[in-house]
């Protein structure tokens, strides 16, 4: 962390280094030495930590829990995993969103020539992004800050749930602009088909985008309205604006300004306007004569409703209560977070630790968007404007896909509220529809990925006390989408479980019929139905849904000890190569093999415990030497690959095949070499909407659940603690206790292994502890050594 300080001798004034210290920095030069204690948690949060080499959905955004606007700087190109690269100085702007697949409303302070593009990433002066000095670039809590060295321009942002507040300092410029571009690069092609912006006074303008998107490989046909409303401090001289109506994206992922390698140039660009309206390529700017040090500040607001939506928010959350108190709303933004944080007290002097941790944290609450307003109004996947009758609650997107080994896990234990608005939501977007949704990324059927893992999301928020929404409604939706075929859904995209149908009729997914690992995906949520129909009393679902979960044994070759496929009679196919025989999710049939996480037991017996616990750790031995990613995305190529959901629970399996110390070994190698604590090395994977971030912080407590907590009688697996001691601070929310605390003995680098556990000055045989135990609050001491306790 960088704490700017400055020190004099001799009227000569002196840079003052940071070095590390336990909890505090201590400055140091050659006339002065001082100390000053981090007081807060969110200074230990680096938001510029694990942005190179990040998905759209991971940027730098002073962004709070559950919010719509997530402004953040974007500087790619169209690519995949494109958004904000650290190692690319320069900005092409601040859009507003950084939910999957959305995008929309970039804003780019800029002077000189006029451009109405922003210019390729490796050519910033074809357009108005400019290029930025890295020395300035602070990404804090509530607060992003950079200087812009081609226009002399410092640009900051701050940010409610679903407004923004940006402020940029001019240099004395008589061609001061401010760029709105409503149609730049994202991680996805996508074409804008109807915009018109509106100038309504000389400090306000509105406007509204439409964006289409079916270019994902995915069912995904994505279609939605982006209104804002912009108010600016200081009046503008005039508006101008372009249009290019020849601009659209083409299948193939090969969006309009690299086809050729250069951009195409608008066909109408004008001057002074008060409107503007088109498709294709559309935007405005705002003109302003500036003195030097001049201080313009916009707030903008959005919603995905109507104008009045956007206007209300922006008033709501912004304009009303914090005006243009650009202080005031970073305070608010560091208050909320200083909350959140502060439910995980982690005592420890490893100032970098204590980074990673509380980073790591905040990415994981971080990362999930909302699509309602304020005022609880939203658009569903039929356009239909709807009205959430609790306006606390939230139309909440982000995948489901293997969550449960993280996300929920984080979220039922540490904020149970953001699990309760999650499963609320679903069940919202089932009554309207009748389908639940496996990602409502700008509320609509996406039908990314696999499976249909909301069963788990909701069955594990109700059996770790969540219990404010109708489970009932939710078992009426969930068992008719494993049960019904799957189909094209009238409002766009398609609804329910893929290859549903032939896992029904063979009891797995033959080879060509879909993803053989499907099969051990719909085993799960078939486990989790029978769970929530035995908690609902209704017996024949829960035995129907219990036998269908074991259909894992179907694709599973008791004899190589690998999940394989088969065709339609039943018979394997050959030649088989755990590595790179096809069918199987973003991974491998090695990968795919350790899938079972409701009937472990089971799965060792199969293998057998010797060979299981041997092929597993050589596994994990041969995947440390690429710090347990599939570099380069080749998941086909590594036995493991933390970098992705294929592989996240490999390391507990241990625990169910008698060598638990191989599971404290694991873990906390991944803790150690998977996540570092620098924009190049904090996650080398994909860091999927806080998926690797949750994984971390529930490891580094030293807890664990392989069936998401779905059972009827959840449990905790422990594994190996990082710290010396952790406050969860569960506050009574829910029923819970006020305090759990894990007070982990001589816990280090070094000493990984348990040697002994006690729950409340009980001794405890075996790694297993009640969930309801930690919930109701007290106390689990682990002494920990440097040698397995075998």
């Amino acid at each position: 962390m960088y704490v700017p300080a400055l020190s004099q001798k001799n009227g000569v004034k002196k840079s003052i280094f940071t070095i590390k210290d336990g909890q505090n920095i201590v400055y140091s030069s050659p006339v002065l030495r001082s100390q000053q204690k981090l007081h807060k948690l969110t200074d230990y949060v680096d938001l510029l930590m694990g942005t190179g080499n990040s998905r759209w959905m991971f940027k730098p955004s002073p962004a709070l829990p559950l919010s719509m606007v997530q402004i953040a700087p974007d500087n790619q190109d169209e690519i995949w995993k494109a958004g904000y690269e650290y190692t690319i100085e320069n900005i092409m702007g601040f859009s507003h969103f950084c939910d999957w697949t959305m995008t929309g409303l970039l804003m780019q302070p800029t002077c000189g020539e006029l451009q109405v593009n922003p210019g390729r990433e490796a050519f910033p002066d074809e357009g108005y992004r400019s290029r930025i000095d890295k020395k300035t670039e602070e990404a804090k809590v509530g607060h992003y800050s950079v200087f812009m060295t081609d226009t002399k321009i410092k640009a900051e942002l701050t940010a409610t749930r679903r407004a923004a507040l940006q402020k940029y300092t001019f240099p004395k410029r008589k061609d001061a602009r401010i760029m709105i571009d409503m149609f730049t690069p994202s991680e996805y092609p996508h074409n804008l088909t109807d915009a018109k912006i509106t100038k309504v006074s000389d400090h306000e303008i509105e406007g509204y985008a439409t964006y289409y998107n079916a270019f994902t490989g995915y069912s995904l046909q994505q279609e939605y309205t982006v209104h804002f409303v912009l108010q600016f401090s200081k009046p503008f001289e005039s508006m101008g604006g372009w249009v290019n109506e020849g601009v659209e994206a083409v299948k193939g992922y090969i969006p309009e300004w690299n086809r050729n390698h250069e951009f195409t140039s608008p066909n109408d660009i004008r001057f002074d306007i008060n409107e503007i309206h088109g498709k294709g390529d559309l935007g405005v700017f705002v003109n302003y004569n500036t003195v030097e040090g001049e201080e313009v500040l916009v707030r903008s607001g959005v919603s995905l409703v109507d104008i009045e939506g956007a206007r209300n928010n922006l008033n709501t959350e912004l304009s009303t209560p914090f005006g243009w108190d650009f202080d005031q709303v970073v305070a608010n933004s560091k208050s909320i977070w200083e909350e959140y944080l502060g439910r995980i007290d982690v005592e420890t002097d490893d100032y970098l630790q204590k980074k990673k941790f509380y980073t790591n944290y905040y990415r994981a609450l971080s990362a999930k968007a909302i699509w309602s307003d304020v005022d609880g109004r939203y658009r569903d996947e039929d356009e239909q404007v709807r009205q959430l009758q609790n306006k606390k609650d939230a139309i909440v997107a982000g995948e489901y896909w293997n969550t449960f080994w993280n996300n929920q896990q984080l979220f039922n234990l540490i904020a149970p509220e953001i699990s309760s608005t999650w499963a609320r939501s679903a069940i919202q977007l089932y009554q309207n529809t009748g389908w639940f949704n496996t990602d409502p990324a700008g509320i609509e059927h996406t039908g990314v990925m696999v499976a249909m893992h909301v069963a788990s999301q909701i069955q594990g928020a109700w059996q770790s006390g969540i219990r404010d929404f109708d489970l009932a409604v939710a078992y009426e939706g969930l068992k008719k989408m494993l049960t019904t075929s799957p189909q094209r859904y009238p409002g766009g995209g398609t609804v329910g479980v893929e290859h549903l149908d032939v896992y029904k009729k063979y009891g797995y997914v033959p080879s060509g019929k879909g993803y053989v690992s499907n099969t051990l995906e719909y085993a799960y949520d078939d486990w989790c139905l029978s769970q929530m129909a035995k908690g609902l009393g209704k017996k024949e679902d829960y035995d129907y849904f219990l036998k269908r979960s074991q259909s894992w044994k179907h694709i599973f070759d008791p004899v190589t000890g690998f999940m394989r496929p088969k065709d339609e009679q039943g018979n394997w196919i050959e030649p088989f190569d755990p590595y790179h025989t096809p069918g199987f999710v973003e991974g491998n049939s090695f990968n795919y093999s350790w899938f079972v996480p409701h009937d472990p037991k089971g799965l060792v017996e199969g293998v057998g415990k010797e060979r299981f616990v041997s092929r597993l750790d050589e596994a994990m031995e041969k995947s440390a030497k690429a710090n347990f990613n599939a570099a380069g995305d080749n998941f086909s190529a590594f036995p493991l690959n933390h970098g992705n959901q294929t592989s996240m629970e490999v390391a507990y399996l241990f625990n169910w095949a008698g060598a638990p110390w191989l599971t404290q070994k694991w873990s906390r190698a991944i803790q150690e070499q998977y996540y570092g604590t620098t924009p190049y090395n904090a996650y080398p994977g994909d860091e999927d909407l806080g998926q690797m971030s949750s994984w971390f912080v529930m490891s580094v407590l030293g807890l664990f659940q392989l069936d998401g907590g779905a059972s009827a009688t959840p449990m905790y697996e422990l594994a190996s603690p990082r710290y010396p001691k952790v406050t969860l601070n569960l506050g009574g929310k829910y029923g819970r206790g006020q305090k759990f605390v894990i007070e982990a003995k001589n816990a280090s680098k070094e000493n990984k292994y348990i040697q002994k556990v006690e729950l409340n000055g009980v001794r405890i045989e075996g790694l297993l502890i009640p969930q309801s135990a930690v919930l109701k609050g007290g106390t689990l001491v682990i002494e920990m050594g440097n040698t397995p306790a075998k």
